[in-house]
Formats: C-alpha cells, structure tokens, sequence
C-alpha cells in the first residue's frame, strides 16, 4: 500500500474497530463520568470514556471475588484448559486493528506499535504454556512425615499499567497471572485506555468466565488509588514512575500488606569502549535511546563514551538523529511520532531548556517540531556531565546525553552513581572487559554489545529505586503464586 494512502486506510480500520468493539464489549459504570481521550499527533479528542472510581473498582473486585472462589469455573478448570483460553490467538488476528488503535491513541509510529504487538503475542503464548506446568515440590523432613509444597494462586489481583507501551504492558502483566490462576483488576493509563478495552473485549470472546478480567478505565488519584488501597485485592503490579511506586507501597501499608511489585524508573547507562566499531555503536546507542521516542524505561539515557572515540562518536550520533524522519505515525517511513500529552512535551523541553543553561553543546534538535501535535525534534547534547539534569533525571524524550570517560574503574562509579538501576549496557570487543562490568554495574539487565534485549523467557525488573520483583520468565510467575506446605504423619511400622 502506498504511504500517502495509510492515513485513510487506517481511519477506516480504526471505524471498524470502533463497531467491532461496541457489540463485544459493555461498559457499565457506577460513576457516570468521563473523560477525553487524546490523538497526541494533533491534539484532537478520540472519544470521550468512561471514569471508573471507587465504587467501580469495588464493583470489579467483587466480580473478580467472585470468580476465584471455591467452586468457580475458574477454580475448577483444568490448567490446560486455562492455557487454551489465552488470547494471544485473537490478538494474532486482530493484530493490524490493536496497532492501529494503539498508534491512534498513544502517538507511536505504527510500525513500532506492530512490533510491540508482535511481541505482546509472544508473551501470552509463553506463558500459555505455563499453565500445566507449575507445581511445588516433594521434601525428606525429618522425622514421620511426608511433606510436599502446592503453588497457588495469590488471588484477586490488581494491576496498574503506563501509558509508553499499553498493549505490552498488559501482555506482561496479564500473562502470568491467567497462567496461574489469578482473577484480575486492570486500570490502563488515562491517556491509553483503548487497546486495553479492546483487550477485554477478546477475552469476553475467548470465553473467559465473568469476573476474570475485568478493566477500569479512569485516573491514577481516583482508580488507580482505590485499586492499591483495596483490601479485597491481594497483589499490585505496578509499572510506571518511582513517585507513584512509593504511593503504592504505602497504600499496601495501610491496608491489608498486599503484595506488591514494582517496575519504575530509570536512568540507564549505555558504556561504549574504544575497541568497538564506532559507527555501529552509535546505531545501537541511537536504537537505545529514540526507540518510543525515548519514552521507555530502560533507555541508554546516559551514553558514556570512552574519550579517544568521543568526537568521532559524536559526529555519527548527531548525523543519526538528523536523518530520524519524525511526524505522521500512520506514515510507513515515520521512525518518531509526538510525545504522549502536552505535561510531557513540557517537560522534555524544560528538560532541554536546562541543559543549555548548565553548558551542554547542543549539536542538534533541542526544539519543538511544527506547530500542532506534540513532536519534538532529536536531540543530541555533547559535553554533558554528572551532575546536570538531564544527566540526573529520568527525561523519558528524544533526547541523548553524550558523557567522556577514560577508565573501566571511573565510568563504573559513574555509572553506578544514581539512584536508579533498572538496565545497563555495554560494548566492547573485549568479553572479559564487559563482564566486569556487568557484574560490577547495579542493575536489573545488563546488555552485552546489544540493548533492550528484551524477551518474554528472560527475567526484567530493577535494583535500587527501579522497582521491586521480577517480571516475564519463570520469575514473573512468582509474583502470583503462593507456596503452601502440606505435611502428612505417617505410621512407623515396620
């Protein structure tokens, strides 16, 4: 299809999918509210949607109650039937139509919002397969005992998802807690709330027992809140900012000591030696940085770059992301759409404004791109030290700090000195040299002359303020199971 027809064709998608979700899917809130959606590319309302709060958190928590109780369909269903019930099969047909909704209502460009559908497919099928494979152990106690553990379900869980990847988020979090049995409460981000309906909608038709899945769409201070302060629901999953972690965390506190895991921010440093190939360096940088507009997580958000290839580093960088083609999402060629919302786009610029005060070089971008939407040019900045903002605080923009180093010992202390920990990366020809690193550097995943190797087999999560727990692998199921122990006393004869 020709590029200058994809913004037409799309709409016709996204009307389609308007009709296919209002026969799927019935919204019934107790709050009558609602709130506007927003196309972040020019700033125009999508549609207005429902306002969950409170009382509707409580109405999803009975459901979900509901549905784990003793003797419930859900309870009594085999696991192997349970992995049949995932949707990765619906999401893999209705695929073009997610990406469309998500490039519609989060700004990404759709050939990234394929792939991270892709990748949500991918996910669910994992842990689809998890389902008839979790169990505990047998134990030698001492004495005459037979003793053996059982993994169980935590029970009604809640999980709050952001809007930089919504439909992956979801995957990640829904994932393991269907494969292991537990009934769920999702609040998607205000500003991303589509694909997550659309979501519930495929799950109504892969026949989920009612109550299962159950998603409230609303705000963080409102849903969000009464979700972590719910005493009904006995796990939070939580993706977002470190602030809101700490909300999170506390709200546990003071209700019922749920549990709770977190994956927050990030300030993530990518090292880059002087033995690599400079120009392919600076392409896995760029990938680590632009990807999602720079609104990921675990983005090389701090590049440090040995000093004898740090001008010539800098000149492949800058060329890079003057070449980044950035406006209509819907354009195949379009490699950066706007940022989320308008808070965002302030922030970012604030962010630029301060660096250029603090006495980085600006090599290029630094500005708004056009006058509608929220896009933003690249940005590159040189001579960038420790102690600025942009060096310090998590940007979550297009934007790329470019610091010097000159020893493994220094630029591990750097590296290391932040209060996050949630990825790091290095290159290097030198395997011995990048496995120090990664042992020394305190972070969650470490990239070996690659990054944001993200898969739904390997464990992901943070130290420090990044977070708490684990998710996709083995590890992830973690987070929803319970361990009981059963001890039978046996007769001693002989």
């Amino acid at each position: 299809m020709e590029a200058n027809n994809i913004m037409c064709y799309q709409t016709d998608k996204y009307l389609t999918f308007c009709s296919r979700l209002k026969h799927l899917l019935t919204v019934v809130y107790v709050s009558c509210k609602q709130f506007p959606t927003i196309n972040p590319a020019d700033g125009t309302i999508i549609a207005q949607i429902s306002e969950g709060d409170k009382a509707d958190v409580d109405k999803a928590v009975a459901a979900a109650s509901q549905a784990f109780s003793r003797g419930s369909k859900w309870r009594n269903m085999d696991a192997s039937a349970r992995g049949k019930l995932m949707i990765f099969y619906l999401i893999a047909r209705d695929l073009e139509y997610i990406a469309t909704l998500e490039t519609l209502d989060n700004g990404k460009a759709y050939s990234n919002a394929i792939f991270d559908i892709e990748c949500s497919i991918d996910t669910i099928r994992y842990y689809a397969g998890w389902c008839d494979k979790i169990f505990g152990d047998t134990i030698p106690a001492d004495g005459n005992l037979v003793s053996f553990t059982r993994k169980e379900p935590v029970g009604v869980v809640g999980q709050i998802i952001p809007w930089n990847y919504p439909f992956l988020m979801l995957a990640w979090k829904w994932g393991p807690a269907l494969a292991t049995g537990c009934t769920i409460v999702l609040k998607p981000a205000e500003q991303t709330p589509l694909t997550a309906l659309y979501a519930a909608a495929l799950a109504k038709e892969a026949g989920f027992p009612p109550g299962v899945v159950n998603v409230i769409t609303g705000y963080g201070p409102t849903a969000g809140a009464a979700i972590a302060e719910h005493s009904g629901i006995q796990k939070v999953a939580f993706t977002g900012s470190t602030e809101v972690g700490r909300l999170i965390m506390t709200a546990s506190s003071k209700s019922n000591l749920k549990r709770v895991s977190l994956e927050l921010g990030g300030k993530s440093p990518l090292i880059i030696f002087d033995d690599v190939d400079v120009k392919e360096a600076a392409e896995i940088a760029y990938n680590a940085i632009f990807s999602n507009h720079g609104q990921n997580c675990c983005a090389g958000s701090r590049t440090f770059v040995h000093a004898k290839i740090y001008d010539q580093f800098v000149t492949f960088a800058k060329q890079l992301a003057l070449e980044t083609k950035v406006g209509d999402p819907f354009d195949f060629e379009t490699q950066q759409g706007p940022q989320i919302d308008q808070e965002m786009f302030a922030k970012v610029l604030g962010l630029i404004k301060s660096a250029k005060e603090e006495g980085a070089v600006l090599e290029t971008g630094g500005e708004r791109q056009g006058n509608v939407g929220y896009f933003i040019k690249p940005t590159v900045f040189s001579n960038v030290t420790d102690n600025m903002r942009i060096a310090k605080e998590e940007i979550f923009g297009p934007v790329q700090c470019i610091l010097k180093f000159e020893a493994m010992d220094e630029v591990i202390e750097r590296a290391n000195n932040t209060n996050y920990g949630l990825a790091a990366g290095v290159l290097s020809k030198d395997i011995d040299k990048a496995l120090v690193f990664a042992q020394a550097v305190q972070a969650g995943s470490v990239w070996i002359n690659c990054y944001d190797a993200v898969t739904p087999q390997t464990p992901f999560g943070g130290f420090k303020q990044s977070g708490i727990g684990r998710e996709l692998g083995a590890e992830g199921l973690k987070e929803y199971l319970e361990t009981k122990t059963v001890s039978i006393k046996v007769s001693m004869r002989n």
